[in-house]
């Protein structure tokens, strides 16, 4: 990954809020549902519905969202290249977490099983 922490910073002040809706679409897209969606981020997180909808109502950065996060202890499961990078390779905790979040919504828009999906 690039050494510089031009993008690390990028993406530490990204808000949930304006990724939230992409990701939404991109499973909607190839047939999935806004419930698994909230199902993958459950687990990678530990947030219900309502604590999803706090913070992007919030506008919370992917900052804060992983600092309130209570990270699944298999998410070290997740690997693979997600836009250009092993995410088993990032150097950058809160960009590797992120990456994380990226691969699983891939995997579900891709019609992968959530039993795949959800590692351990």
């Amino acid at each position: 990954m690039d050494k510089s922490n031009t993008q690390d910073q990028r993406i530490a002040k990204m808000t949930f809020a304006s990724v939230y809706p992409l990701y939404l679409a991109k499973v909607e897209k190839k047939g999935r549902t806004k419930e698994e969606l909230h199902q993958v981020i459950q687990w990678l997180t530990g947030f219900d519905n309502k604590k999803l909808q706090e913070l992007i109502k919030e506008k919370a950065t992917f900052e804060t969202f992983f600092q309130r996060a209570s990270l699944n202890p298999h998410a070290s499961l997740i690997t693979g290249v997600i836009c250009g990078y092993r995410v088993e390779e990032i150097e950058n905790p809160l960009t590797q977490q992120v990456r994380y979040l990226d691969k699983l919504v891939d995997e579900l828009a891709k019609g992968r099983k959530m039993d795949k999906i959800i590692r351990g």
